[in-house]
């Protein structure tokens, strides 16, 4: 993320590395089995705070910084939003890894980058010239 020189492109950047790469991303994978699997052990509860944290502090400091900067006019929370951006991964990555066939990778980072832009993030200005 550090090479990237916008906010828009340090947004997209962050939404594809928190994306399973598709339903057969086995780290993805194991992550969420093992949520399930070590039931109410503190030391889980320890790290699955510290994952939840940085994420968070990630987008957090995206979108506080790119509002600062004046590249976005995010038009709420940024707190909120980093939340939301934050259980949108969880959730789409679930949907992924777990074979729902209705929640592609490309979909969730659509849908996730539409929630940027509905929110003051503009993230789809130069995602084309990137893509070149």
């Amino acid at each position: 993320m550090a090479a990237q020189t916008s906010y828009a492109a340090k947004l997209r950047t962050a939404i594809d590395a928190g994306l399973p790469s598709g339903p057969d991303d086995t780290l993805m994978r194991l992550l969420y089995e093992f949520d399930f699997m070590s039931g109410t052990s503190a030391l889980h509860d320890e790290l699955v705070r510290k994952m939840y944290l940085r994420q968070l502090a990630t987008y957090r400091a995206i979108l506080g910084d790119g509002h600062a900067s004046g590249e976005f006019a995010v038009n709420g929370d940024i707190d909120q939003a980093a939340m939301n951006l934050v259980a949108l991964e969880d959730a789409y990555g679930l949907h992924i890894v777990g074979g729902n066939s209705l929640i592609t990778v490309d979909a969730a980072r659509t849908a996730m980058l539409g929630f940027c832009e509905q929110i003051g993030c503009g993230v789809a200005k130069d995602a084309a010239a990137e893509r070149d």
